[in-house]
């Protein structure tokens, strides 16, 4: 083995190819051999990979270029790419070792030996050499970004599959130009719509398994998704269907269109073999693409695309849960995260330590240490972090950034029970209630009753809360319950006292003399008894003691 040039390893005997291949030409049957027409695209070195690709979009750009290693050299100074011609002379024997170039066979007349030894040194471009430049330039021209779906494609087909079907169909003699003009149209417009589409999912693929999506990234990305998705998906669920039906239609025509397709004229290699032909000339072509769309070899085309674009909307879903849930990862925090790197950027050392301590929170005293059972020949608490053995980190942690509990989740308790039971103490506590207000309005005036414990401690109750509000006990005193449906009177009585009797103790309210009275009745039901003295002190008649305040008890 030698060292050639550009680092590239070439056999040094009999002049073969860097694979043992004769003159660069792989044999047929060894199609891997193919790939190192690439070569030239992926050198090392990105200066040398450039000068490559300039020299080869120089054989490309015309037909039957024919350059030596001086013309090319003088051209690429003439576009701003100066190359030494020793270098180029290099460069084209590399693509020609390759594949990539042949040796030209025109002859030249010259004055000099040097002249014609250079004229030998001519390169022509190889036909699979001048479609993998094809495919690089193209590659180099597409972007990462969407790329529209050509969804037009699917009415057009269906368009050359009826006028396909009409040309065969008819008595009239197959024109067989206008015939495979259809034909080719047809599986054209088929592969643009197929790579196309594929694109289109790959670049929604790559966008969704993003978890750094901001917020105006999520939008623009989830209006794409659901206005274009819906319209491709209605464009294949509407066209589909009308392919597959002439499709079957065209099947028994066949044999038909294939022969007059075979009346063209065709081409075959210099050895005898035939020529690559168009799609669409042999029966598997028609085969492939009619299983596209019936799915007979497996998933039709169709099926697919409605899987992919269930999928998308799927993750499109998963992805808003993720960025709404508080026990996920929470929103992204990719703008922050840039501003902490460009602060990175700008710190010199000191700085950049004490700006990683303050946000990782990377003091000593906070390093986390295993239980006793488990901590035995770790890492202590003053160990440094770049010091100290890596962590283990959960699987969805790391690789989604999912913090959610995994396992089923628990059931939720059922709390009819526990509402049933509530329902019917309140029902009890509010029959208690009436039961008690209706007592109280059957006693009327309190002063000597004995009622029961739950009616003395309903007048304790309304009492307490009158007073609460506000109400001075040197006034009258009322208090309205309306859900109950009576009127608590209480009238100033200086040096009497209302006393309320029950079997668990009895209520004295000094100073006041209470009198229930229902609500319908209870406006001036209280007056014509216990109305005002002439003194202005009111009360029923007694000594008109004055007595500020309400003394209440129990004995």
């Amino acid at each position: 083995m030698q060292k050639a040039r550009d680092g590239v390893e070439t056999e040094a005997a009999g002049g073969d190819s860097p694979d043992g291949h004769p003159n660069g030409n792989p044999p047929d049957g060894d199609e891997l051999d193919r790939l190192h027409l690439y070569r030239y695209a992926t050198a090392d070195d990105p200066q040398i990979r450039e000068q490559y690709i300039a020299i080869m979009r120089l054989f490309t750009e015309t037909l039957l270029t024919d350059l030596s290693a001086a013309e090319v050299a003088e051209q690429l100074t003439a576009r701003g790419t100066a190359v030494p011609a020793d270098d180029v002379e290099d460069r084209c024997r590399s693509l020609e070792a390759w594949g990539n170039l042949v040796r030209s066979v025109r002859d030249a007349r010259v004055a000099t030996v040097a002249d014609y030894m250079r004229s030998r040194s001519r390169y022509q471009v190889s036909k699979l050499g001048g479609r993998v430049h094809r495919q690089v330039d193209e590659l180099l021209r597409a972007t990462t970004g969407v790329r529209d779906v050509a969804r037009e494609m699917l009415g057009g087909m269906v368009a050359n599959l009826d006028r396909i079907i009409a040309l065969t169909e008819g008595p009239a003699p197959v024109a067989a130009d206008d015939l495979a003009a259809e034909v080719s149209a047809l599986f054209v417009a088929q592969r643009l719509f197929n790579e196309s589409a594929t694109d289109f999912y790959a670049y929604l693929n790559g966008v969704l398994s993003r978890y750094d999506l901001a917020a105006d990234e999520y939008a623009g990305f989830k209006e794409l998704l659901l206005n274009y998705v819906g319209l491709i998906s209605a464009d294949v669920a509407r066209h589909a269907p009308a392919v597959t039906s002439r499709m079957a239609r065209l099947e028994p025509l066949l044999p038909t269109v294939l022969a007059a397709l075979d009346t063209q004229p065709t081409l075959t290699n210099a050895d005898g073999s035939a020529a690559e032909r168009l799609p669409g000339r042999s029966r598997e072509d028609w085969e492939e693409f009619a299983a596209w769309y019936d799915g007979r070899s497996g998933r039709s085309g169709p099926h697919q695309l409605r899987a992919a674009a269930g999928q998308a909307l799927a993750q499109l879903l998963t992805n808003a849960r993720r960025m709404l849930s508080a026990s996920g990862t929470g929103v992204s925090r990719r703008t922050d995260l840039l501003k902490l790197a460009g602060w990175f950027a700008e710190a010199d050392a000191d700085t950049a330590h004490r700006l990683f301590a303050a946000t990782y929170g990377a003091y000593p005293a906070r390093h986390l240490v295993l239980g006793p059972e488990e901590s035995s020949g770790r890492d202590g608490a003053t160990t440094s972090w770049w010091d100290a053995d890596p962590v283990d980190v959960p699987v969805a942690l790391r690789e989604r950034g999912d913090r959610a509990a995994r396992g089923r989740t628990s059931r939720v308790p059922d709390i009819s029970a526990d509402r049933e039971e509530m329902l019917a103490e309140a029902r009890a506590e509010a029959e208690r209630l009436q039961a008690a207000a209706a007592e109280l309005t059957a006693a009327g005036r309190l002063d000597g009753r004995r009622l029961h414990p739950a009616a003395r401690d309903l007048v304790l109750d309304r009492l307490g809360e009158a007073l609460a509000a506000g109400q001075d006990a040197a006034e009258p005193v009322e208090w309205t319950d309306t859900d109950l449906g009576f009127v608590l009177h209480g009238v100033p009585s200086p040096g009497r006292s209302t006393r309320i009797s029950a079997e668990d103790g009895d209520l004295v309210v000094d100073g006041l003399t209470l009198t229930v009275v229902p609500l319908a009745d209870a406006a001036g039901a209280y007056e014509p008894e216990y109305g005002a003295g002439e003194d202005g002190a009111q009360g029923d008649g007694s000594d008109g003691t004055e007595t500020d305040g309400v003394a209440a008890g129990g004995r």
